[in-house]
């Protein structure tokens, strides 16, 4: 493994695998920890050396000076010997039995020390040839949940998808059973409500009287291509092209602790209980309780008050500080669509005129939006993009006729817009990064030309500098899917350093509302307020001299 790229996520994964070894072996504490630190790790918006070389491992959550030193190793080398050594004592396919969704690090070490099952192919055997008949713990119903983990292994646990690509599917299940079947509350929890940036599975809650009803339109969706598994309250299905989706129904009275519990995450609930604890409750997906008696489930907002904390938006739900800070007081009220006044970077095809720009405008009129930055790209000669400045904004005035100077604008107020190819161009750019970051960078001095950061080419710089390259000139990082926009982590290190983020709209993207809403989700995973957006700002109408600027 000498040769490993020295990566967050595969520092992340090696922790990972510790932590799954360790399991098996029947260590107690020492796992979670081990994943904790590889939480941490993948969510550092610079490269794990950088931190490294200032010395402070140890500052990133959950980990210590044992976790630290293994980092070391792998810096150095690519490599833990502790990994390497651990996987000399456990055979990989018992690790693989971990993984199965149902399955756990007990029943695996189980399977291997007293069946000497050591294996998925060996349990499926296993199961064939009857060996599990009569062995305590493992009833009929129990053999046919491991078949069916068994039969989905090659999508449970596999790799996680954009969650731009799950956002489609997602709002169609929901509107198929808000409309087709006998419901009274739908809602998508998991990381999929924390706006994570992939999504492994689907959780939907319900609410009904008549949960065999919903499970039978849900079933028969056309989005559905197998049933994997159907109980009293919960349905699992493989959708077409493998995503896994679990449907519960709830009872009212739990729905909003269902809600709660199912969006996660796993720290963020990990602090809940410790809390309720202290207080003397047990908080679980059924409610909260104070001995047997339920005293908060049926909203979120009255979970968390049961336990003395004000509501906390789902983005934030990842053990941060937003526990504390919600017991403090209430949390900042987040960006959110209605806040968006315009959008910075808009783009159109190379050459386009007037005639796109008036359609573009069109869509912004219909948003409703104030204003929209057009980017036209420029192409170098041979193919490339310069490092500065290779997107021209072209911004024309819809009422009054007055030149655009600093604020990029298309005000999408009534009138004619102007014709021809003779538009003026405003005083703004978007810069793009193809290579380091100090390419670009026109000295220390803020650049009143640079408006947007954006498109952050794979290989380019890491997020940290990213950041500093936008603080250095003033300008705006934009947040959100694809195009290389940072994601969350990103930009809420650029937020937490004084940088403004742009939130685009999708406008004339096609799947506009996706973008929007994705990007808003990173925004807010990000903790980002209206005044920390940048194209939250309306435009100060033109001073004498043709300026404006956000305000």
């Amino acid at each position: 493994m000498g040769g490993t790229a020295r990566s967050n996520a595969e520092a992340a994964e090696q922790l990972r695998r510790i932590a799954d070894l360790l399991d098996v072996l029947g260590e107690r504490f020492k796992p979670e920890a081990y994943r904790r630190a590889a939480r941490s790790i993948e969510s550092l918006p610079e490269e794990l050396a950088r931190v490294a070389g200032r010395g402070e491992l140890e500052s990133i959550p959950g980990v210590g000076t044992a976790i630290a030193e293994k980092l070391r190793e792998y810096l150095a080398a690519g490599s833990i010997p502790y990994l390497a050594r651990l996987e000399t004592e456990v055979p990989a396919g018992v690790v693989e039995l971990v993984r199965l969704p149902g399955l756990g690090p007990k029943t695996a070490r189980r399977f291997w020390t007293e069946l000497g099952v050591d294996g998925p192919a060996e349990l499926e055997a296993a199961i064939t040839a009857g060996r599990l008949n009569g062995v305590k713990g493992f009833g009929d119903r129990k053999v046919e949940l491991l078949r069916t983990a068994l039969a989905t292994r090659a999508t449970a646990g596999g790799a996680r998808r954009p969650i731009e690509t799950v956002v489609p599917i997602a709002r169609g299940l929901v509107a198929a059973l808000r409309s087709g079947a006998p419901t009274e509350q739908v809602e998508i929890a998991g990381s999929y409500r924390r706006g994570r940036e992939t999504v492994g599975d689907l959780d939907l809650l319900v609410t009904s009287a008549q949960p065999e009803q919903v499970f039978d339109v849900f079933s028969a969706l056309p989005q559905i291509a197998e049933v994997k598994m159907r109980g009293g309250t919960k349905e699992t299905v493989l959708l077409q092209g493998g995503l896994q989706v679990d449907l519960r129904v709830v009872e009212p009275a739990a729905f909003g602790a269902a809600l709660q519990y199912f969006t996660g995450s796993k720290d963020h609930n990990v602090r809940l209980r410790s809390l309720a604890r202290d207080g003397g409750l047990k908080v679980n997906e059924y409610g909260v309780f104070r001995g047997e008696e339920r005293v908060a489930g049926a909203t979120e907002e009255e979970v968390y008050r049961s336990l003395g904390l004000h509501w906390i938006p789902p983005e934030l739900r990842e053990d941060r500080g937003e526990i504390d800070a919600a017991r403090a007081g209430p949390l900042p009220t987040l960006v959110a669509a209605t806040d968006l006044k315009g959008d910075l970077h808009a783009h159109l095809p190379a050459g386009a005129g007037a005639r796109e720009v008036e359609r573009l405008v069109a869509a912004a009129r219909a948003g409703p939006l104030t204003y929209v930055g057009v980017v036209v790209a420029e192409v170098a000669p041979d193919g490339t993009t310069t490092a500065v400045d290779p997107a021209v904004v072209r911004a024309i005035e819809g009422t009054r006729g007055e030149p655009v100077e600093l604020w990029p604008v298309v005000e999408s107020g009534p009138g004619p817009l102007p014709t021809g190819e003779g538009l003026p161009t405003a005083r703004y750019r978007v810069v793009r990064a193809d290579g380091p970051v100090s390419e670009n960078a026109r000295g220390p001095t803020r650049d009143p030309r640079i408006r947007v950061v954006a498109h952050r080419a794979d290989g380019g710089p890491d997020g940290a500098a990213w950041t500093d390259f936008a603080r250095s000139v003033g300008a705006a990082v934009e947040v959100g899917p694809g195009r290389g926009r940072v994601d969350s982590t990103v930009a809420r290190a650029a937020r937490e350093a004084g940088v403004s983020l742009a939130v685009p709209t999708g406008l004339g993207a096609g799947d506009d509302e996706v973008v929007r809403d994705v990007s808003l989700g990173f925004a807010r995973r990000a903790g980002a307020t209206p005044a920390e957006v940048a194209n939250t700002r309306v435009a100060d109408p033109p001073t004498r001299g043709g300026r404006r600027t956000p305000r």
